[in-house]
């Protein structure tokens, strides 16, 4: 399978809380990150298109960051994200996670 992103991907191990507009919040794994979205293992399920902000400390961030992101795909146990509109602390924090190490 071909694999169409645009930005690579580094592994992550992130718990983070997951907000719904208007909903209630749930906790969720984020697996995955680039500049383009993340992978989210999560045992609430979500459908695609649905709006919502990750809040939780990236590695390397001195407070929480807050991502905006809308759901691109599903699958039994988790689901891909793009991100929306992120701020300038933020885009540095994944690029500089994005670095290869060494």
């Amino acid at each position: 399978m071909e694999d169409k992103r645009a930005h690579g991907r580094v592994p992550l191990n992130l718990r983070m809380s997951c907000e719904r507009v208007g909903g209630t919040a749930f906790e969720v794994l984020a697996k995955d990150i680039s500049l383009g979205g993340m992978y989210i293992e999560s045992e609430v399920g979500v459908t695609f298109g649905t709006e919502l902000t990750f809040v939780g400390r990236l590695p390397g961030a001195k407070a929480e960051s807050r991502l905006p992101a809308v759901v691109r795909w599903t699958k039994p146990g988790g689901f891909g994200v793009q991100f929306g509109l992120l701020g300038a602390l933020e885009t540095h924090i994944i690029s500089q996670l994005m670095k290869p190490k060494g």
